[in-house]
């Protein structure tokens, strides 16, 4: 894989996605925040950006597949999806 600046900007948001939620697990939310949501899955906040981020992970590469570039809508389509995984799975 080309280490790109996309490349690397892509890595470092995922892992600062990753870091924010395990900072929130240990000073705000100790217990977890554990919610059933509409998918009948009892999730916490890691489970709900695992959830997103392997969903967007499909949007992306069926987009990819089916229509090519460029890719702003999907961007939006997977930015809209990490914010009902939040909200309501």
């Amino acid at each position: 894989m080309a280490w790109t600046p996309a490349t690397f900007a892509l890595f470092c948001g995922i892992f600062g996605a990753i870091a924010i939620i395990g900072v929130l697990e240990v000073v705000k939310y100790r217990d977890g925040i554990e919610r059933r949501g509409i998918l009948g899955l009892t999730t916490t906040l890691g489970d709900r950006l695992f959830i997103s981020l392997l969903g967007s992970a499909y949007i992306f590469l069926a987009w990819l597949g089916l229509m090519g570039q460029p890719l702003w809508i999907p961007l939006g389509l997977a930015l809209g999806w990490g914010v009902f995984c939040f909200w309501k799975v």
